[in-house]
């Protein structure tokens, strides 16, 4: 099938020699918390439903999560805050992402990133962005039943415009990424959410709760049933942020 297809290239592409660089760097000289692990150390391919109606969208997988693991925001924390509010809205099967053999199953959902190489300081150039979002493009293509895109940070919301754009669907006046906002790009649903840093997440700028809310909307709005089921901790709740203007930190690696 396609997304099988393109999951063997991505694992294969070396096209831009300064992020395969680091991310073979990375991989060699490891850092001492995970010093007796071996790391992929490659491109990271999505991975998920390949009948999701919700895309959720990273910008690029983090140097000791992704880069480690094989799996976008597999091994690190901003994985385990995405993965528990996927889990409380029904689109995952468990809490947790750990490993890419840890038993995790999507159902309706798809998790990818703009690029599929760890980037230093997680931000990829301009030039590298645009190499790796036919990838991007053709992922959208092949998820038949895709309604929803949920664009983690402001970066991968304006690779998400990019990517709907070379499918023809531009929208003008170009939407601006907020917490909550939401644009129509043709037969897709766009949504903002603060990216699941530790500085967002830490810093209490987004509890579970109002992550909960946009997985919550995601499901809505794709036709699916969301499910509630209730933070393990007891955050406190907030009001929707649909239509905050709100701004959040660039999107970071996953």
């Amino acid at each position: 099938m396609e997304l099988e297809r393109l999951a063997s290239e991505v694992v294969g592409c070396r096209a831009c020699p300064r992020l395969v660089a680091w991310r073979e760097r990375v991989a060699s000289e490891k850092t001492a918390r995970f010093a007796d692990q071996v790391y992929w150390g490659r491109p990271v391919p999505g991975f998920g439903d390949p009948g999701a109606r919700v895309l959720i969208l990273g910008l690029a997988p983090a140097a000791h999560g992704g880069n480690r693991t094989g799996r976008i925001f597999t091994g690190d924390r901003s994985g385990d805050f995405l993965f528990a509010s996927l889990h409380r809205a029904g689109f995952a099967n468990q809490p947790t992402s750990t490993a890419r053999d840890d038993g995790l199953i999507l159902t309706g959902a798809y998790v990818s990133a703009v690029n599929r190489c760890a980037p230093p300081g997680n931000r990829p150039t301009p030039a590298e962005r645009d190499r790796c979002i036919p990838y991007l493009e053709r992922e959208m293509a092949a998820l038949a039943d895709l309604r929803v895109i949920v664009a983690l940070g402001s970066l991968a919301w304006d690779g998400a415009l990019r990517a709907a754009a070379a499918l023809g669907h531009s929208i003008r006046p170009r939407p601006r990424f907020a917490h909550g906002a939401e644009a129509a790009l043709g037969p897709f649903s766009l949504l903002g959410c603060f990216h699941p840093s530790q500085q967002n997440t830490f810093t209490g700028r987004l509890p579970p709760r109002m992550m909960d809310t946009i997985t919550l909307r995601a499901a809505t709005l794709s036709g699916l049933r969301p499910r509630r089921r209730r933070p393990a901790s007891g955050a406190a709740a907030i009001r929707s942020p649909a239509g905050s203007r709100a701004r959040g930190r660039p999107g970071r690696a996953g």
